[in-house]
């Protein structure tokens, strides 16, 4: 009997294959085949068959989660309910702060899929430990060089090719590495380049994209530990986002990190953790879409963002039973300068010399009461943000420097305190595992929602087609969370449903800018109304609750022949008024039949999504349409360390239209305007992949 299952979750098509006779669904938990830590799930790349060059397709097919689809390079991850900077997403461990004040620049939009070498998810919530963050985390390990077991140098290297002819695109890219038993040194880059997206009904314009990713890093044994230091460039080109209002032009980041972890001694393990990254970015909405008729509208954003950590942790004990204390520390700065590039006395900035930090401490402990394992941590931040009085050329109007000179006026400045608390419990009762989340989990307002002085289309990612304004008075978001499920497996079949419960007070959502949203009386409502929006939205806190119900599960019919599948369920609604949180995904479930061999494996999947006619009023949001997509997905291995992967996605060529896309900002495509952006047509994507040396 064939003990291993395949299961399938990624971008229309995906695989992996868990070993069901070895592992341990709580504390070993299983998504694509990987041993976990009891509050991560581990997502192996190279054994996802993903097409699209954006990583947050691979965690978007992980039970509860969805993709965010703002653009080809800048999907974000909604979890539960919960997206943007609600998730803590991170890369290779490493916080830092987006440059873009849409969000373009997600923090997985710097983890190219020919570099990612496997994603943690954590599963629920996120523990203390890894910072402050209201729904789950997500980790993207890049790939790197390991340390060997030989006294000299040897080589490692880890390739990738691909192409998919949805968008006529191909990637290239991997690591190649010299390493010993005490020293390692590795080399990684990437390149990708697609066209404008294809879909039944034509092409959706200001849609292609362009990324260059490389860098080095070095690895030095001392001792019982280890010391890394790393640094990475990547140079976002020409990529369009038809979503918003304008498209990348480029994306210029910088990122460097040196970190030590080891062992002081028996029971003491200590992690030091320092890093900076620097992001230099341009968008327009002229360059890659149709330009404004009036030369008076163009527009070019300059926005730049540097942000530097450091973190330190002390686990004291075993890995089953510690203590671990911690601190860390956070300081951003951001600018944005919004130009006219045929006119150099138009210009002003919508945030200026935007400065925050945050320090924190936290103290986590994992223990046992009996047959109960726990983990149970509290930590503790104080927050701290400032901006600066706002630059404005001679060309501007004078609307615009009526709301300067009121926001130069007001206090701009804001500190406060946030406690988190969070703790897990399971139980070990051989095939059955109970397990139960509680939490309070907090966030803080961001530097767009606290601080945007000027009505725009910034809305940190939102896309509803909105104009927004901050609020300097904003509340932290405060939730309390709830999970209950399960874990069975035996041999031949494994599920593991959840249900889950948020209730968010003080939740940041845009609403009505005042009390008479159809009258312009306000300064606010006349520049919205100059711009386009005669009903601009301010954000504002809200009361919120979000729940629903999520599962994977597999079954070894017989032998090779396998069937698995994920199921997602969000409900999410204000509790102030009667109406619906924006941009959740609906009701969906996969199911995916496959036959595997030792060296190759041949599958079809189904995906259903349902109706979303739970939609936001508040932000204008459109209700949409069910549907139903198949694909198909293999692999081969052609000799040892040479693999083909292959898929179709889309088979039928359907013409359908995903709730999270956003609707089309951009005049002249094959999409009207105003309405939601459709899914990829039938799309074939082949990918190569050699390890070796």
């Amino acid at each position: 009997m064939n003990r291993r299952i395949l299961t399938v979750f990624t971008a229309n098509i995906a695989l992996a294959s868990p070993a069901f006779a070895e592992a341990d669904p709580l504390t070993d938990i299983i998504v694509t085949g990987q041993r976990d830590k009891a509050t991560t799930d581990e997502i192996e790349s190279n054994k996802e068959i993903v097409s699209t060059p954006d990583a947050a397709s691979l965690v978007a097919r992980a039970p509860g989660a969805a993709l965010i689809d703002n653009g080809g390079l800048s999907g974000q991850v909604q979890y539960r309910g919960l997206f943007g900077d609600r998730i803590l997403v991170r890369v290779n461990g490493q916080r830092f702060s987006s440059g873009g004040p849409n969000l373009m620049d997600p923090p997985l939009h710097y983890a190219p899929m020919a570099l990612v070498d496997r994603i943690e998810l954590d599963r629920g919530i996120s523990p203390v430990r890894k910072g402050p963050g209201l729904g789950g985390g997500v980790n993207a390990i890049l790939k790197q060089a390991e340390f060997s077991d030989s006294a000299s140098m040897q080589p490692q290297a880890d390739l990738t090719a691909g192409y998919r002819s949805g968008d006529n695109s191909y990637l290239t890219g991997g690591l190649v590495s010299l390493s010993s038993e005490r020293v390692k040194l590795g080399v990684i880059a990437s390149y990708e380049k697609g066209d404008d997206l294809q879909y039944p009904g034509g092409i959706i314009a200001s849609s292609s994209f362009e990324r260059l990713n490389y860098g080095a890093h070095a690895g030095l044994k001392v001792g019982d530990g280890s010391l890394t230091l790393s640094y990475r460039r990547q140079e976002t080109d020409p990529t369009g986002n038809p979503p918003f209002p304008m498209d990348i032009q480029y994306f210029n980041t910088d990122f460097l990190s040196l970190a030590f972890e080891g062992k002081l001694s028996d029971n003491l393990y200590l992690e030091v953790e320092a890093g900076h990254v620097a992001v230099r970015h341009l968008m327009d909405n002229f360059s890659l879409r149709q330009g404004p008729a009036s030369p008076m509208n163009l527009r070019a954003t300059f926005a730049d963002a540097d942000s530097s950590t450091a973190s330190t942790s002390l686990r004291i004990g075993t890995p089953d039973r510690h203590v671990r204390l911690g601190a860390d520390v956070e300081v951003m700065d951001k600018d944005v300068r919004i130009t006219n590039p045929v006119n150099t006395s138009f210009f002003l900035t919508s945030l200026n010399n935007i400065s925050g930090s945050r320090i924190g401490g936290f103290v986590e402990s994992r223990l046992g009461f009996g047959p109960i394992e726990a983990e149970i941590g509290a930590r503790l931040d104080h927050h701290r943000m400032e901006a600066g009085s706002p630059l404005l050329g001679s060309a501007v109007p004078m609307g615009p420097r009526v709301l300067a000179s009121a926001f130069a006026a007001s206090d701009r400045s804001w500190s406060d305190d946030t406690i988190d608390i969070a703790a897990r419990f399971w139980s070990d009762m051989g095939s059955f595992k109970p397990r139960l989340s509680l939490a309070r989990k907090t966030r803080v307002a961001n530097a767009i929602e606290r601080f945007s002085w000027l009505p725009t289309g910034a809305s940190g990612g939102l896309a509803d087609g909105n104009i927004y304004v901050g609020d300097l008075n904003l509340k932290n978001e405060k939730a309390w969370i709830a999970e209950i499920g399960f874990d069975y497996q035996d041999s031949r079949f494994y599920a593991r449903p959840t249900l889950f419960y948020r209730r968010v007070d003080d939740f940041i959502q845009g609403v009505p800018y005042d009390h008479t949203p159809e009258i312009i009386d306000s300064p606010v409502e006349m520049v919205a109304n100059m711009n386009g929006d005669p009903t601009p939205l301010r954000f504002g806190n809200v009361d919120a609750e979000i729940y629903g119900a999520d599962l994977d599960f597999g079954w070894n019919i017989s032998g090779p022949l396998n069937l698995d599948g994920t199921a997602s369920y969000v409900r999410a609604k204000r509790r102030d008024i009667d109406d619906n949180i924006y941009r959740i995904a609906p009701p969906n479930a996969r199911v995916a039949l496959s036959w595997q061999e030792n060296t190759w494996y041949l599958g079809a999947e189904l995906q259903a999504f349902a109706d979303q006619n739970n939609v936001s009023a508040t932000n204008d949001e459109q209700p949409s349409n069910g549907y139903l997509l198949a694909g198909l997905f293999g692999h081969v291995e052609l000799t040892p360390g040479l693999t083909l992967d292959a898929s179709v996605e889309n088979l039928l060529n359907k013409n359908y239209t995903e709730h999270l896309a956003g609707y089309n900002r951009v005049d002249g495509s094959d999409v009207a305007l105003g309405a939601r952006l459709p899914g990829v047509g039938r799309s074939a994507f082949i990918r190569i992949r050699w390890t070796g040396f």
